[in-house]
């Protein structure tokens, strides 16, 4: 009888985790098509999504009506999964037809505008309709996307009635196409959003009754006061739920109560409502703040609904009126007494309320904010002067005309060419053309003047002697220089810091690279090409990076490579001399890095492999480079994307820290303790922890230089396929090593007998440190910088023992010498403006070396240009050349 009670028991305990585990609703619909394909493929959380090339949804005639197509771009920014590898592109009117069963839907498009077919994205314009709602009019992907999110969603909920199939048609607006990268369709519970005339909404002082006659468009979906939420975790309809810091108005944060083991109670509103944890994290009002505010971006002449989501998870909080509060809506109170505990009954039980609310157009269409605000009632007397949310879902109504569609957003000027977002159709107002043309004329007669004479001054210059490009022999145009503060070209309209670095004439680059001759070309990215080349008449050597107009690098990368390192400025960071933005171009202008990167001397490569203090010494300065970013600026300044090719080593073999495209300003203090950002970066070194709750702190430079950390030990890459699966990402193999005591077996062979024992279980020790999973745990770069010095000394303390089987003596590898901490002292000053320089500031110690003079073969004769291009090409310098499906 004991026997059959414990198996009962052990039943019942498996019967209750398998339904734990399933989530509390599943779809009847679930359609995941991948456009333009021809076969299934899976996207990031391991959904399958079927090819529409065979698809029973697509007419049979399908591939005479569209294109199919992959992206040509590259890079972190670029997905890399379903459904944004391929899309479908339409030149005429196309429908899909989609026999789902009756009820309510979400459906969600997937687009990413790029070059598909040699089309050009800025010119996609289109309408799309499902049944007979209008979602979106005119559309262009191109301009509702950004460069930190070049993909997006477009989420719809659409009633489908009886023996009604439902059907998406894509327009091309005239002259134009239409495009679309995957379709989601996912059944919904009939009441989850639509009401009926069952449960009246709030309409600010009346009764609204949202009917299933009516779409939605879902346009903001929120944990309040907690991490990002991901479609696994939703209750089976696949919503993600995103953080809600960067709506916070006026910059009260309040506090974020959580209670993540509390169980939930869901006795007033159905267990698929919404997942657990957006009941269990919240945002509370700070002790003496007056109110917590949200603000949203919203079309204009649309009704908007709004459901706050609310769960008393303080413990106390128990009974009515201990906490009482207002919610207003757009300056209208919506709610006067809001008392979680009067709506549920007690503590740990969830509830929403929805309101709507109309936000007018003023007679035009556009953008306007949408204020949501919460305020203490005090007229009751509760316990606590305070108010909560924890999650919070926007939704657009569709108007009279059954129309959700808006306006295009107004488009970025910076760095774009003339009439680059001209709508096809749009003609402007001739009553405003007839005085502008005139004014454009005098003032282009101007330009043409003033730089008629700066060219006769510009030809009156001194030439450049001995350059070795025929093209220079040949011509009469001398060679420009220009000074430290120089004026910017004409027809730049950049704003970008000319007094804090140099502004270069398009001439002045092409002079320094032979026009741009590939024989002059030390690298190649998805950005664009590096060339080596010569400024200042050929006195000093550079690197020269030009992006390509269609380059996934683009212009606000450009622009914040530009602000950050004219803004600081380091011995362990590499200088930024100057840039030129003319005539469309984007071109960045470093000091010449002669020993490239410090992935080229690791592995995959005809270098010699540097020695282990060799690698140490890098990595002291490389610490000491974004220990100066993370405190010694003015801001915080995190690199977020730190790996092997971003470390750069001069001719003194001195690490510079490069590559700061994707720099973020970190958090101001206070309450912010950290940024929410698009997650970017490089595989195998971004840090989880940031991947997963999109919370950019300076412990996610941590987190990748841990992963370089082993990666200068092991002489491997982070990321290797088809391997064993256990040792495929280096950061999970070798804490995995480290922790069983056999990280030595997985050492860099080329390092046999170096390394001092007590030297690698410091280093070790810091590096694993480095990859924790919390990054609270994880040390900071000044911690980082202390243990490698300190591993630096035990393995000298070892050498002069000469007791531990070390190998001291390096061969013909070149040798550092330890940098003096006074002087890194001196370099992490924190004046803005000081300008810090390699000569002088290090000595290096060579046994023997093989590097050349870099200006030893400044503009050789014509003769000997092979050999140049050889040793041109026998260096790299940026992050992208190794790694073309880098940023």
């Amino acid at each position: 009888m004991s026997s059959f009670a414990l198996l009962l028991s052990i039943l019942l305990h498996l019967i209750t985790t398998a339904l734990s585990a399933t989530p509390p609703y599943s779809p009847t619909d679930q359609i995941l098509l991948n456009c333009g394909s021809q076969s299934s493929t899976q996207d990031h959380s391991n959904r399958s999504w079927d090819g529409d090339a065979r698809s029973r949804y697509a007419p049979s005639n399908i591939a005479t009506t569209s294109l199919a197509s992959q992206p040509a771009e590259q890079g972190p920014n670029v997905p890399n999964a379903a459904p944004y590898m391929t899309a479908r592109i339409f030149q005429s009117q196309f429908t899909y037809n989609f026999p789902v069963l009756a009820g309510s839907k979400f459906l969600r498009l997937y687009f990413y505008p790029a070059a598909y077919s040699g089309l050009n994205k800025n010119e996609s314009f289109f309408t799309v309709t499902a049944n007979e709602f209008t979602l979106l009019r005119n559309f262009s992907a191109y301009l509702t996307s950004t460069s930190s999110e070049p993909s997006f969603i477009k989420e719809f909920i659409i009633n489908v009635e009886d023996n009604q199939s439902l059907n998406i048609t894509f327009s091309p607006s005239p002259n134009s196409f239409a495009f679309i990268n995957g379709i989601e369709i996912v059944s919904i519970p009939d009441t989850l959003y639509f009401r009926g005339n069952d449960m009246p909404i709030k309409f600010v002082n009346q009764q609204f009754y949202l009917q299933n006659t009516t779409a939605l468009e879902t346009l903001y979906r929120l944990n309040v006061g907690g991490a990002y939420v991901e479609i696994r975790d939703d209750t089976g309809m696949f919503r993600a739920w995103d953080q809600d810091d960067e709506y916070i108005f006026g910059g009260d944060f309040g506090y974020t109560p959580n209670a993540a083991n509390l169980s939930i109670n869901y006795i007033r509103i159905p267990p698929y409502t919404a997942p657990k944890i957006v009941y269990t994290t919240s945002r509370v009002i700070a002790n003496n703040s007056k109110s917590l505010e949200w603000n949203f971006a919203v079309d204009s002449g649309f009704d908007y609904l709004l459901r706050l989501h609310f769960c008393e998870i303080q413990l106390e909080v128990i009974h009515q009126n201990e906490r009482v509060f207002t919610i207003s809506i757009n300056n209208q109170t919506a709610e006067i007494e809001a008392d979680v505990i009067s709506w549920t009954g007690g503590p740990e039980i969830p509830y929403f309320k929805d309101y709507i609310t109309w936000v007018s157009d003023d007679g035009r269409h556009g953008k306007k904010n949408l204020r949501l605000s919460l305020f203490p009632n005090l007229m009751g007397m509760p316990k606590y002067s305070n108010a909560l949310l924890n999650g919070l879902e926007i939704f657009k109504l569709s108007d009279s005309n059954r129309s959700l569609a808006a306006a295009n957003p107004d488009p970025i000027q910076e760095f774009s060419p003339p009439g680059l977002y001209t709508s096809p159709g749009k003609k402007k107002n001739s009553k405003y053309t007839s005085v502008l043309y005139p004014v454009i004329g005098s003032v282009t007669g101007v330009l043409v003047v003033l730089l008629f004479l700066s060219f006769l001054i510009f030809r009156r210059r001194r030439r450049v002697k001995d350059s070795g490009i025929s093209a220079a022999k040949s011509s009469s145009v001398p060679f420009p220089t220009t000074s430290k503060s120089t004026m910017k070209t004409s027809g730049s309209g950049s704003s970008l810091p000319s007094d804090l670095c140099r502004h270069f004439f398009l001439e002045e680059i092409k002079f320094a690279t032979g026009n741009f001759n590939d024989s002059f070309v030390i690298g190649v990215g998805g950005f664009g090409k590096v060339y080596k080349g010569y400024i200042d008449n050929g006195a000093t050597a550079v690197a020269i990076k030009r992006l390509n107009p269609s380059s996934n690098q683009g212009a606000r990368e450009f622009e914040t490579e530009i602000q950050m390192l004219s803004a600081v400025r380091h011995l362990h960071l590499v200088s930024l001399i100057g840039y030129c933005d003319e005539n469309g171009e984007m071109i960045l202008v470093y000091d010449y890095m002669v020993h490239g990167t410090l992935r080229d001397h690791l592995y995959n490569s005809e270098n010699s492999p540097l020695q282990w203090k060799n690698r140490l010494q890098i990595l002291i300065g490389a610490a000491r480079g974004l220990h100066y970013l993370h405190t010694g600026a003015k801001h915080m300044i995190i690199h977020r994307d730190v790996k092997s090719t971003n470390i750069l080593l001069d001719e003194k073999w001195v690490a510079k820290v490069s590559d700061f495209g994707l720099s973020k300003i970190g958090p101001t203090g206070g309450t912010n303790t950290h940024v929410s950002t698009m997650v970017k970066g490089s595989f195998g070194y971004v840090d989880p922890e940031y991947y997963r709750r999109r919370q950019l702190t300076n412990k996610s430079d941590v987190y990748s230089f841990g992963v370089v950390l082993f990666e200068v030990l092991c002489a491997r890459p982070p990321i290797i396929q088809n391997i064993p699966k256990m040792q495929v990402n280096l950061a999970e193999w070798a804490t995995f090593c480290y922790k069983k005591g056999t990280l030595e077996q997985i050492v860099d062979s080329n390092l046999e007998g170096q390394i001092a024992p007590e030297c690698l279980s410091k280093y070790a020790e810091i590096a694993t440190r480095c990859l924790r999973d919390n990054g609270i745990e994880r040390p900071t770069m000044s911690d980082v910088v202390w243990t490698l010095e300190f591993a630096m000394q035990l393995q000298e303390a070892a050498e002069k023992r000469d007791d531990g089987g070390v190998v001291v003596d390096q061969g013909d590898s070149p040798m550092l010498s330890s940098y003096p901490l006074h002087k890194q002292e001196e370099a992490t000053s924190t004046d803005d403006n000081e300008i810090f320089s390699g000569s002088g500031e290090v000595v290096v110690k060579l046994k023997s070396t093989s590097t050349s003079n870099a200006n030893s073969d400044l503009f050789k004769s014509s003769s000997t240009s092979t050999a140049i291009s050889d040793r041109l090409n026998s260096r790299t310098i940026f992050s992208e050349i190794n790694n073309p499906i880098g940023r």
